[in-house]
C-alpha cells in the first residue's frame, strides 16, 4: 500500500522502532504463518539468527525479547506494557515460549544466534526464522528486514512489494513522491499541504474516520505523557540514567502557575524527555516515525496546542483541528523522507531519525501557524539542513544516551525552523527535495560505526558503567 499518515504514525512499544517493533512485528507474522499451513504441531525445534545491527545493539534495544514476545504473537500496536512484563517474566521462570500462543517449546534469548559482522544484501536490520520437526526437517524459513519506522520487508517480496506500492501510489488522487510535486498539487488545486495529505488518506477511509484515528494518536502521545510523569529512578539497561521529567515537571508547576510564554522552551523540552524516557522504558508510544524520535513530534505539537498564536481562547474542536492538520502536514513530509531516502538510523544515521521528525515537526508547526505551502515546504528543509550528517552512535546500544536529549533539541529546531520560514515569503535557495536527496546520499557515505552499531562515537568513547 502506499504510505500513509497511519504509516508514519502507529502506536507501539519501545525502545525501538526498527528494533523492537519492527522485529516483534516480524516474528509474529512469522508465528502466525506457521499457524496458517498447519505447522505449529509439528514444530519440535526453533532457530532466530539476528544480523548486523540488530545483532550489535539488539540487547539494548530489546531486539531479542520483541522477538520471543513476537513469536508469541503479540503485536507491537495491541501489546499493553503490562502484559509484556508478565510474559516476559514467565519466559524466564520457565525457559519456554508459546510459539503461536499454543505451541510450548524450551526457547530462550541466549538460543538466539547472532552475526553482528555480517550484513545481509538488503539492509543491515536482518533477521531469520526457521522452524524444524523431529527429524531435523526445515518446515518453514524466512528471512525479514527491518527498514526502520516499524516498516518490515520479506526477502524475495521486495519487487513485489515495491510494484504494490507503485500502483497504490499512482491509483491516488494526488499522488506525490517528491516536495516539488506535492507543492504543484496545492497550487493547482488551491489547498494546503494538510488539505492533500487528506484528501489522499480519504481515498481509503471516511473524513470521520480519519479524524478519529488522528486524534487517537495525540491521545496515545498524551498518555505516554502521563506515565512517563507518575515514574522516578533509573531508566533501565544498567547506564543509570536518572528520569527528569518527573522532577522538571514539579518544578515547572512551582514556577509557572500561569503558563508564561517565556517557558514554553522548558515545557517543549519536557514533553519531549518525557516520552523518549518513557520509551526507553519500553512503554507505549506512538512511532513519529521511529521511536528514538518519538518525542519530537509530540513536543511540537504540544507547543502548537500552548503557545501558537491564536491559541489562547481556542475551543476543543479547533483543537482537534490543529491536531489533525498538524499531522497531516507532517505526515506529507514524512511521505516525501520515506519515499526518497530512508527513517532507518542503521541505514542513514540519526539524521535519518531525529532528522526527518525535526522536518515533520517544522513542517506541521508552519502549517498549523498559517504558513503557505512554500512557507510549510522552507520550514521542513530548514529543519533537515541542520541536522544532515547526525550519526546514530548510542551508548551501550540503549536509545538514551545521546537520543533523549537529543530529541528536546531537535524539537526546539523545528519551532525555529517555523519562526524563520514564517518570516520569509516562501522563497528559499535550496529545496527539500535537495536536502532530502543529499540526507540520503551523506547516510551512504557514513562510516557504518557510526550507523547503529555501537562500534563509534558515544557508544565507544564514553565509560558505560
Amino acid at each position: 500500500m502506499a504510505v500513509g499518515v497511519f504509516d508514519l504514525f502507529k502506536v507501539g512499544i519501545g525502545p525501538s522502532s526498527s528494533h523492537t517493533v519492527g522485529p516483534m512485528r516480524a516474528a509474529a507474522v512469522f508465528a502466525e504463518e506457521l499457524r496458517a499451513e498447519g505447522y505449529l504441531e509439528r514444530v519440535a525445534d526453533i532457530r532466530v539468527d539476528l544480523y548486523g545491527s540488530l545483532a550489535a545493539t539488539g540487547r539494548g534495544h530489546g531486539t531479542m525479547t520483541a522477538v520471543l514476545l513476537g513469536l508469541e504473537g503479540c503485536y507491537p500496536d495491541l501489546v499493553l506494557p503490562d502484559e509484556v512484563e508478565e510474559r516476559l517474566a514467565s519466559m524466564e521462570s520457565t525457559g519456554t515460549i508459546r510459539l503461536g500462543a499454543e505451541r510450548k517449546l524450551s526457547y530462550r534469548v541466549e538460543d538466539m544466534i547472532l552475526h553482528p559482522l555480517t550484513i545481509l544484501d538488503r539492509h543491515s536490520n536482518g533477521m531469520k526464522f526457521a522452524v524444524s520437526d523431529a527429524d531435523g526437517a526445515v518446515l518453514h524459513e524466512t528471512t525479514f528486514y527491518s527498514v526502520g519506522g516499524g516498516f518490515i520487508v520479506r526477502e524475495g517480496e521486495e519487487e513485489e512489494a515495491l510494484a504494490e506500492l507503485e500502483e497504490t501510489h499512482d491509483s491516488l488522487p494526488l499522488p506525490f513522491r517528491t516536495a516539488a510535486e506535492l507543492l504543484q498539487h496545492c497550487l493547482a488545486q488551491g489547498l494546503t499541504i494538510s488539505d492533500v495529505m487528506l484528501v489522499n488518506e480519504k481515498d481509503s477511509r471516511s473524513e470521520a474516520e480519519v479524524r478519529a484515528g488522528l486524534k487517537h494518536i495525540w491521545e496515545v502521545m498524551e498518555g505516554c505523557v502521563e506515565s512517563s510523569l507518575g515514574r522516578e529512578g533509573l531508566l533501565p539497561g544498567g547506564l543509570k540514567v536518572r528520569r527528569r521529567a518527573p522532577d522538571w515537571h514539579e518544578r515547572l508547576l512551582k514556577e509557572d502557575k500561569s503558563r508564561d510564554p517565556k517557558y514554553w522552551q522548558e515545557w517543549v523540552n519536557l514533553i519531549a524527555l518525557a516520552v523518549n524516557e518513557e520509551n526507553a522504558s519500553g512503554g507505549r508510544v506512538v512511532t513519529a516515525p521511529t521511536n528514538g524520535a518519538a518525542g519530537i513530534i509530540p513536543a511540537v505539537l504540544y507547543y502548537a496546542l500552548n503557545y501558537a498564536p491564536g491559541m489562547e481562547n481556542a475551543t476543543q474542536e479547533d483543537k482537534d483541528d490543529v491536531v489533525m492538520r498538524f499531522l497531516l502536514a507532517a505526515g506529507a513530509v514524512g511521505v516525501l523522507y520515506k519515499e526518497q531516502a530512508s527513517i532507518s538510523g542503521a541505514e542513514v544515521g540519526c539524521q535519518g531519525e531525529v532528522g526527518s521528525a525535526s522536518s515533520m515537526a517544522a513542517a506541521g508547526l508552519a502549517e498549523v501557524m498559517g504558513g503557505s505551502p512554500a512557507q510549510v515546504e522552507n520550514a521542513a528543509e530548514i529543519a533537515m539542513e541542520h541536522n544532515l550528517g547526525l550519526t546514530c552512535d548510542p551508548i551501550g546500544g540503549l536509545v538514551q544516551v545521546p537520543c533523549i536529549e537529543r530529541n528536546a533539541i531537535a524539537a526546539a529546531k523545528a519551532i525555529n525552523a517555523t519562526k524563520m520560514a514564517l518570516w520569509g515569503d516562501g522563497e528559499h535557495r535550496v529545496s527539500l527535495d535537495e536536502v532530502i536527496i543529499t540526507m540520503r546520499e551523506t547516510g551512504k557515505d557514513m562510516s557504518h560505526k557510526y550507523k547503529e552499531t555501537a562500534m563509534g562515537g558515544l557508544a565507544v568513547n564514553v565509560v558505560e558503567c
